[in-house]
């Protein structure tokens, strides 16, 4: 098998993994709104999660660990879409709040750090902004 093979693969389960953190986030609540689904789709395209992979990621027993990134940016990214999914129906409750707190600290962030992103990140989020400027503003 070619190394380029290998990496990919652990590319796809590294996908698959920050897909089924997405999913969790979402069925938070307990409910998942068709925004939330809608946003989920998106996240499968892009992350390219298979209908098997999609399927499986939705039922109740979650068994993917949290993937952290070793890149800062990557790390951001992953936030900003755990807030996207939070986000989607435009209701943040504090199971999502507590639940991205936890992700925030799976990513390698310190419990003090995680609670201050998070504060900043639903304060910057209510005015809906794109990746680059959430990028910006985080890191000043």
């Amino acid at each position: 098998m070619p190394i380029l093979d290998l990496y990919e693969h652990g590319e796809q389960r590294k996908n698959l993994a920050h897909f089924a953190t997405l999913a969790s986030l979402a069925a938070a609540d307990g409910v998942i709104t068709d925004e939330e689904k809608t946003a989920l789709d998106k996240f499968a395209f892009r992350l390219n999660i298979t209908d098997a992979e999609y399927k499986e990621v939705m039922k109740k027993e979650n068994k993917y660990p949290i993937e952290t990134p070793h890149s800062g940016e990557k790390r951001l990214r992953r936030l900003f879409d755990f807030f996207e999914i939070a986000f989607a129906d435009n209701v943040v409750d504090q199971e999502q709040v507590g639940l991205i707190v936890k992700y925030a600290i799976g990513l390698g962030y310190s419990p003090s750090k995680a609670k201050l992103i998070v504060e900043k990140s639903i304060a910057i989020f209510t005015g809906r902004i794109d990746f680059e400027d959430y990028q910006f503003l985080m890191e000043k």
